[in-house]
């Protein structure tokens, strides 16, 4: 059950369980989010990582109130100019736009804490990104997208040797599971609000690798950039972060990271699709097929998982 005392606005939804909706109270605005499925994660949760974030002096929608037996909570409104959109309204500015979010990022990369207080009045503790954890995703490709185009007679050994490559790029990681990982960290989850970037989407966050968040924003398969722009983004990163990092370890795990994560989001449109009924994603799939196609030639140890993938995916397959 919403409240109805106020007019309700129902919003653009996203790819989880929630929904949103618009609430206007005389000259205020706020947003209900709305879950009966995934409720933890996605109000109390998410709320507890806004808290966080906020706590860090970070711009996340604040509480206004809750109702968790009724499945709802109503958060601070930040209305609708995302990142994404003025990128697409400003070509000129799209470089300063991509800066301003990396400088976003590496204020949150910076956070020390990984406990809070949520509004039950329980600590909720960020978990860590462990490999299985960033095994069992990069395996949705496996279970949702490759199980409908794989034949059935070659599916056993696709789904034994692509594992095989999974653990083996996992190992190779290099840097430290030691910062902030929002773990959607794109252009859509990026608002502009009273002047300043701030963040949505947080309900996913763990304490992990700091390559993985910058591949989600570079290697975003929800808004297409050039390879110049990428390397640019790239830099800009690595100039405000020298003291923190080691360049080639940070490249390394990028590439592996963008690879799995496309991978990832490959198995999660196909599964919105097929079970959700949600189709508007299908569209993004050549993209992240792109994507994962310019980091895989660029080192050695991607060789053998480009072997497979080619043998099993065509490029007519991958336009689908």
């Amino acid at each position: 059950m919403l409240p109805y005392n106020y007019k309700l606005k129902k919003l653009k939804g996203d790819a989880s369980f929630r929904t949103f909706y618009r609430q206007i109270k005389e000259t205020k605005k706020s947003v209900i989010v709305h879950a009966s499925k995934e409720k933890e994660k996605n109000l109390l949760i998410y709320d507890a990582i806004n808290r966080l974030l906020i706590q860090n002096k970070i711009l996340a929608p604040k509480l206004y109130s809750e109702n968790y037996k009724q499945n709802f909570i109503e958060i601070e409104d930040f209305g609708d100019q995302t990142v994404f959109n003025l990128l697409k309204k400003n070509n000129n500015q799209q470089l300063n736009l991509f800066k301003k979010s990396v400088q976003l990022l590496h204020k949150i990369q910076t956070i020390k804490k990984n406990k809070v207080i949520n509004f039950k009045n329980k600590i909720y503790k960020i978990p860590r990104y462990s490999n299985s954890i960033l095994h069992e995703e990069a395996n949705l490709f496996t279970k949702w997208y490759a199980k409908k185009f794989v034949k059935k007679n070659k599916f056993l050994k696709f789904k034994r040797e692509i594992n095989e490559q999974i653990i083996i790029l996992s190992r190779n990681l290099r840097c430290k599971h030691n910062v902030f990982v929002h773990r959607d960290f794109h252009v859509s989850n990026l608002m502009k609000f009273n002047g300043k970037l701030g963040v949505i989407d947080t309900q996913d966050a763990l304490i992990g690798n700091r390559a993985y968040d910058l591949a989600s924003l570079i290697d975003d398969v929800r808004f297409k950039t050039s390879q110049k722009l990428k390397g640019d983004i790239f830099r800009y990163y690595i100039k405000l972060n020298k003291k923190n990092i080691d360049e080639y370890n940070l490249i390394n795990d990028f590439e592996i990271l963008s690879i799995l994560r496309n991978m990832k989001i490959i198995g999660i449109f196909t599964r919105l699709a097929i079970r959700d009924k949600k189709l508007k994603y299908l569209k993004l799939i050549p993209y992240a097929w792109r994507l994962i196609e310019l980091r895989i030639k660029k080192k050695p140890v991607f060789n053998d998982l480009k072997k497979i993938l080619d043998n099993n995916f065509s490029n007519k397959m991958r336009k689908i």
